[in-house]
């Protein structure tokens, strides 16, 4: 089994760190910033950097690849519809890379950029899914449009209930306020935010996720359920149901919450 862990970075990202401790090799995703990659590998020495997956070009994803490429030859592979440093390995959907003895598929999930991919493991339930699906929410549109994101929230859903949800970022609390404000009579959602809450003040993570869960609180996933359809009809002169319009409504409700 791989060992995943958080490397904290900026205000809120976290790089995610695989270990298979057999053969002392690692990978990370979205390294960001080379600084907490370079000091895990220094506090680790007899452990080699062999693999950096990349979901997506924004810069805090990216900003770490040429200095960890540069130190350690680390193999670079990324979405071939985007720019990204030093990659040697161009993914584009239905693809799959090997790492650390892992199969991943590669998915494509347009939406928060236009070449924004995701990593599927599917015998240990593992998805790496960049700022596409949060925990309790979903990413910005910077690039693509309501559909694109909706139809790539819709990919990521149908994925196995126990999948664990590796994003990269803390946005959980404030997604899960969001979550209330779409369902306040969701005991579900109720019960997460109570719970992220308690985690925050803690100090602990609230990270990995899983699409079980997401499903029961997460109000991007749930754009067909009555209460979410409720919640957004009306709030931008329109009545609709179609999930791709709901889907719209919910994000532009977000954008300003």
């Amino acid at each position: 089994m791989i060992q995943i862990d958080a490397l904290p970075a900026f205000n809120d990202n976290y790089i995610w760190l695989l270990q298979e401790a057999r053969s002392k090799r690692c990978a990370v995703v979205d390294p960001g910033d080379a600084a907490p990659v370079m000091a895990w590998l220094e506090a680790h020495p007899d452990w080699t950097l062999s693999d950096i997956l990349i979901t997506h070009h924004h810069f805090d994803h990216v900003g770490g690849v040429e200095q960890l490429k540069t130190v350690t030859g680390a193999r670079v592979a990324g979405p071939a519809a985007e720019k990204i440093p030093a990659r040697d390995v161009d993914l584009k959907d239905n693809d799959a890379i090997e790492l650390l003895g892992l199969r991943f598929e590669v998915m494509a999930v347009p939406g928060h950029t236009l070449g924004h991919i995701a990593y599927y493991h599917a015998e240990q339930n593992l998805l790496f899914c960049g700022d596409t699906l949060f925990a309790g929410g979903c990413g910005r549109l910077f690039e693509g449009t309501p559909q694109q994101m909706h139809q790539s929230l819709s990919r990521l859903a149908a994925l196995p209930g126990a999948t664990q949800v590796y994003c990269t970022h803390e946005y959980t609390l404030s997604n899960l306020r969001f979550a209330h404000a779409v369902e306040p009579h969701n005991p579900d959602v109720s019960a997460r935010l109570a719970e992220v809450a308690r985690w925050r003040d803690e100090g602990r993570i609230s990270l990995p996720s899983n699409i079980e869960l997401e499903l029961a609180t997460n109000p991007f996933l749930r754009v067909d359920e009555p209460s979410v359809v409720a919640a957004t009809n009306g709030r931008d002169d329109r009545q609709s149901s179609e999930p791709s319009a709901v889907f719209a409504s919910l994000r532009a409700w977000k954008d300003k919450f």
